[in-house]
C-alpha cells in the first residue's frame, strides 16, 4: 500500500511540475511532453483500484451510482 501512495505522490508532483512549466513557457516556445506514470509495484495499471481488474481479467470496472437531484438538495440543504 505504502509503494502505491508514493507512486501516486510522485505522480501528481511531476503533473504539478509539468504544468507550472507549461504555464511558464514562452507562447512561441514547444508545450513540454507530459510526465509518464510511475509503473507500480504489482504490474497494475495506473488508477486501477481493484487488485482483479488488471489487463488479463475481462472484468468491467465498477460504475459509480447515479445520485437523484432529491439528495443533492438533502445533502447540501
Amino acid at each position: 500500500m505504502t509503494d502505491h501512495l508514493l507512486a501516486a505522490t510522485v505522480d501528481h508532483l511531476a503533473a504539478a511540475n509539468w504544468m507550472f512549466a507549461c504555464v511558464n513557457t514562452a507562447e512561441d516556445d514547444d508545450p513540454p511532453e507530459a510526465p509518464q506514470p510511475v509503473p507500480r509495484p504489482d504490474g497494475r495499471p495506473h488508477g486501477s483500484a481493484d487488485p482483479e481488474s488488471g489487463p488479463d481479467s475481462g472484468s468491467e470496472p465498477a460504475r459509480a451510482e447515479a445520485v437523484s437531484p432529491e439528495t443533492l438538495v438533502r445533502f447540501f440543504g
